[in-house]
C-alpha cells in the first residue's frame, strides 16, 4: 500500500482535470501510511481515493490513524423511501462490522416516512441495514440537550437523540450529495441535523427560536442563520466526543437533492471518490472543492445548487466559531 500526495507525477493527471483541487501539499514521500491527529500549526489532513468500493472504505479509515474503540456508533442517513441514492449496505456493512459498530439515526422533522418511529424502522428495514448490523433511532424514546460552543450566536444547546449518550465513538459516515436546503450535505449536515432529534432539527432549521417540530414550518430562519446553526450544533456533537470521532464523506450518486427526498432530481456528476479526515470542516471544504474543479459536465447544476442555498456560509461560521479549518492538505491513496 502506498500513500502519495497531489505533488506526485502520478497524480498530476488527476490535478489537472481538477484544478487546485489541493490547498496544501507540503507532506512528501516520507509521510507515513497512518498519519496521526495533524500538529496545531498544520493544516488538517483531507485524505482522498477515487475508487468507491467497501475495501477504499476500509482502507481510507485505516489512514486516518484513529482506531475505533468502545462502543462505536456509525451515523449514515437512512435514507427516505423512494429515494435510491443513499450509502447502501453492500458498500458499507464491511466497514461497520469491522468497528463493530452501531448504526444511528434520528426520526426527520418533516412528516415523511422517517417521521415516527414503527415507519422510520420499516424504511430502515426496506434499505436493508438491520442486514449488516444493529440499527438504532437515537431519539425513538426521548431527546437530550448538549452543550454548545462560546461563541455560539443562535443556539442556546443542541437537541439530540438521548441514546447519542451510550457511545464512546462516533464514526460520521456521509453521503456527500446537494441539498435542497443547505445547498450540500457532507459531514457538518450529518453531525448537526443528523444527530438531532426531531425537535432539535427544528431548533436548528429556526436558528434557535423553536424546539417543536409541529410548529417549526412556521419559524424558518433566514438561510444564513439556518447555516450557522448547524455549523453551531455540529461544533457541539464535536466537543460532546472529546476527539473520539472521524469523519468520511463518499461523494457517489451526486444529486442536488438530498437522501432525505423521496422523488430527487437525477445523478447529475460522476462519482468521486472517497474523503476522509480528522477535521469534519476540512473535510467538506475539500468534497466541494472537487466538486466545484471537476470537468463533469454535470458540476455547474451541484454548484447552482450549492451556492444558491449559501453552503459555504456553514464552513465559513464553523471556522469562526473553532470547529475546524477550511484549509487542508490533500493526500491521495493510491
Amino acid at each position: 500500500m502506498k500513500l502519495t500526495t497531489l505533488l506526485t507525477a502520478a497524480v498530476l493527471a488527476f490535478t489537472a482535470t481538477m484544478p487546485c483541487f489541493a490547498q496544501h501539499h507540503h507532506c512528501g514521500k516520507g509521510c507515513p501510511e497512518n498519519a496521526p491527529a495533524q500538529k496545531s500549526q498544520e493544516p488538517p489532513k483531507v485524505y482522498f481515493i477515487k475508487e468507491i468500493t467497501p475495501e477504499s472504505l476500509i482502507r481510507i479509515y485505516k489512514a486516518l490513524g484513529l482506531p475505533a474503540d468502545g462502543k462505536v456508533a456509525v451515523k449514515i442517513s437512512t435514507g427516505e423511501k423512494g429515494n435510491p441514492n443513499y450509502l447502501k449496505p453492500e458498500l458499507i456493512g464491511d466497514f461497520v462490522k469491522l468497528v463493530d459498530g452501531t448504526i444511528v439515526e434520528c426520526n426527520t422533522a418533516y412528516k415523511g416516512k422517517r417521521y415516527y418511529n414503527n415507519d422510520h424502522r420499516e424504511v430502515i428495514k426496506e434499505h436493508g441495514f438491520p442486514s449488516i448490523a444493529p440499527v438504532i433511532i437515537m431519539d425513538s424514546v426521548a431527546d437530550v440537550k448538549i452543550p454548545v460552543g462560546p461563541k455560539a450566536k443562535h443556539l442556546k444547546y443542541d437537541l439530540v437523540g438521548e441514546a447519542f449518550n451510550d457511545y464512546d465513538f462516533l464514526i460520521c459516515l456521509s453521503h456527500f450529495k446537494g441539498h435542497q436546503m443547505g445547498g450540500f450535505g457532507g459531514a457538518i449536515k450529518n453531525l448537526s441535523i443528523g444527530v438531532a432529534s426531531r425537535n432539535g432539527k427544528a431548533y436548528i432549521h429556526s436558528a434557535g427560536k423553536v424546539d417543536d417540530a409541529e410548529i417549526l414550518w412556521d419559524h424558518i430562519a433566514q438561510q444564513d442563520d439556518f447555516q450557522e446553526s448547524m455549523a453551531e450544533a455540529a461544533q457541539a456533537v464535536v466537543d460532546h466526543m472529546k476527539g473520539r470521532a472521524v469523519y468520511i464523506n463518499v461523494a457517489n450518486n451526486l444529486s442536488v437533492d438530498c437522501d432525505c427526498n423521496g422523488n430527487p432530481e437525477p445523478v447529475c456528476m460522476a462519482d468521486i471518490g472517497i474523503f476522509a479526515s480528522l477535521d469534519p470542516v476540512a473535510l467538506d471544504k475539500a468534497t466541494v472543492d472537487a466538486v466545484r474543479n471537476s470537468k463533469d459536465h454535470g458540476r455547474d447544476h451541484m454548484i447552482e445548487r450549492i451556492d444558491s442555498r449559501h453552503g459555504m456560509v456553514s464552513l465559513k461560521h464553523a471556522e469562526e466559531i473553532g470547529l475546524g479549518s477550511q484549509e487542508y492538505e490533500l493526500i491521495e491513496l493510491k
